[in-house]
């Protein structure tokens, strides 16, 4: 969890590495030196944004897998197959 956020930080700071390179200024120049932290902030808060979109899309994603199984389960029911669904293991059938 926090080290995404403490990766997008410190990618924030390498694009402000990056620009003055581009620039082709000094990198610690004692008037900018503020910007760092509001780069390393602007990432880091992209990182949290992006750790939420990734919680949320695993939600998505274990709560369809449950509905596939239950939906296989009934399926395997219904037409009197023996049970090929297991706990947390899918067996593929062979036609």
């Amino acid at each position: 969890m926090v080290h995404k956020i403490l990766f997008w930080s410190g990618f924030g700071v390498a694009v402000r590495l990056w620009q003055l390179g581009l620039e082709m200024r000094p990198f610690f120049n004692k008037e900018s030196l503020w910007v760092y932290p509001l780069f390393a902030a602007v990432g880091g808060s992209f990182g949290y944004w992006l750790m939420g979109v990734e919680s949320r899309q695993m939600k998505i994603l274990a709560d369809r897998r449950t509905s596939l199984l239950e939906k296989r389960r009934r399926r395997a029911e219904r037409e009197g197959l023996p049970d090929k669904v297991e706990e947390g293991k899918i067996l593929g059938s062979s036609s």
